[in-house]
């Protein structure tokens, strides 16, 4: 981002949600920081660091060298197999882990806060699911404590609505639509469990004023977000991609290299969804039926320790004959990908996503239009934003229709909208401008510059 050299000395202590949504973006904005000259400690289960750093993108392979990471062990992981015949497509699976992970992490953290804030003051920097170190904190005073949140301003405020059934401000209508059963009762079980709210002095969110400025502002006047800072310093994420892996690029990048600019649809839906083998077929065939240059990420939802994992005889045995089928215009790529070099090369018009926040502030960065296709949690309201109040994208199954299975005719038909039909070029332009936005506001004198410059100055001020 370009700022002036500070002599920055406070240590920062960041500590993750054991997801990899909420993995990814911390771990970003800790170099981000750790760019500016601070100290930056990173804290999380051996298992789930390894997890962070071995799918780090964008970044030179020096960066995270700079980042102290405290690989805090824990016993072995409960079972955590994705069941893809599930009745929702939350990551119930996952769940178990969440719960055994944030328990054993309690006490280590604990010490790491005494022994980080022991001989100075410490900002510890934390993901709303892990408030549990929060309230640890909060009984050191050495200690000043943000959180980042990990969903735009938008889907905060629509789930405040919900909650507590207030009407919508006049003119925003989209805020209280009905998008009911996003998450299973045992999710909003384990939240009580883990005592989600916690105090702090600010909140960051990897958004922009480019992107919802009028949501912030409204945000900025709900109970738990009065008197508090708020820093919208998103994208996190790099706009200018490193491909710091040593050895080879990725198969699917030397593909994209051969392929017309703004040609090819990315599909690819995160790191917690599981799809039945119906629906994978209906999406081949909608894939197949809609003529269109693609990259598809055929992948289960990820399990508990991501070393652990193997290629799954579902993936291998799924679609064979399809590969051959789409040959020269098609590339199913089974496992991880490196979605953020995708979305950031040249030859990538469109993404068709689940629309985690990691994933719609990847795609908008780079300029790329959306297909979204919720899944569950933030997703709906986040496809509900991107499509119908930013209009950068189409929504390919409604989220009335989550129990059904989407028909191959409906994915061409989406695909064809952004594509190929008049109106395609439209949400295109859009997509494009957004993304100069987004990333103007990176540059000095920019929103999200002037906001991550504010919270330099802020914590600087408490050494």
């Amino acid at each position: 981002m370009g700022f002036p050299n500070r002599d920055n000395k406070i240590p920062i202590l960041v500590v993750p949600f054991p997801a990899q949504g909420h993995l990814n973006q911390l771990l970003h904005f800790s170099l981000l920081l750790s760019s500016h000259g601070f100290p930056i400690h990173f804290a999380s289960s051996s298992i789930h660091n390894h997890q962070a750093r071995h799918r780090l993108r964008g970044w030179s392979s020096a960066s995270p060298h700079n980042i102290t990471f405290h690989d805090i062990p824990i016993p072995s992981l409960p079972p955590s197999n994705p069941n893809p015949n599930s009745t929702h497509n939350f990551p119930s699976h996952l769940i178990p882990v969440w719960d055994s992970v944030i328990h054993h992490l309690r006490s280590p953290l604990s010490s790491l806060l005494h022994s980080l804030s022991s001989s100075s003051p410490l900002i510890l920097i934390h993901d709303p699911l892990m408030s549990i170190v929060g309230h640890d904190a909060a009984l050191i005073p050495s200690i000043h404590t943000f959180k980042f949140q990990c969903i735009p301003a938008f889907t905060a405020l629509a789930f405040t609505y919900e909650l507590s059934s207030k009407p919508s401000p006049q003119g925003n209508d989209i805020l209280v639509s009905p998008l009911p059963n996003c998450c299973p009762e045992e999710f909003w079980t384990f939240l009580m469990k883990h005592d989600y709210e916690s105090p702090c002095e600010g909140v960051l969110i990897n958004t922009s004023r480019t992107i919802e400025e009028p949501f912030i502002d409204l945000l900025a006047k709900e109970d738990d977000f009065v008197g508090k800072k708020i820093f919208t310093v998103g994208p996190v994420s790099p706009l200018t991609v490193t491909d710091h892996k040593s050895g080879p690029r990725h198969p699917c990048l030397e593909w994209l290299d051969k392929q017309p600019a703004r040609s090819v649809v990315y599909v690819a839906f995160g790191s917690t969804t599981t799809m039945s083998d119906e629906q994978l077929k209906e999406i081949a065939l909608g894939l197949e039926k809609s003529k269109q240059r693609f990259i598809w990420v055929l992948r289960e939802a990820d399990r508990g320790d991501i070393s652990k994992e193997e290629e799954l005889a579902r993936e291998k045995s799924l679609l064979l004959d399809f590969d051959k089928r789409v040959e020269g215009r098609g590339m199913v790529v089974r496992g991880w990908a490196p979605q953020l070099d995708i979305l950031a090369h040249g030859s990538t018009a469109a993404f068709m996503s689940h629309c985690g926040w990691n994933s719609c502030m990847e795609g908008m960065s780079m300029g790329v239009a959306l297909l979204t296709w919720p899944m569950h949690s933030d997703q709906p309201r986040n496809a509900l934003m991107v499509t119908e109040y930013l209009k950068v994208g189409v929504m390919v199954r409604e989220w009335e229709k989550r129990d059904e299975v989407l028909k191959g005719e409906k994915v061409d038909e989406a695909i064809r909208k952004v594509m190929v039909r008049e109106g395609g070029v439209e949400i295109r332009r859009r997509a494009k401008e957004l993304g100069e936005r987004i990333r103007s506001g990176t540059k000095e004198g920019g929103s999200s510059y002037e906001q991550l410059l504010a919270f330099i100055d802020n914590i600087s001020r408490y050494y």
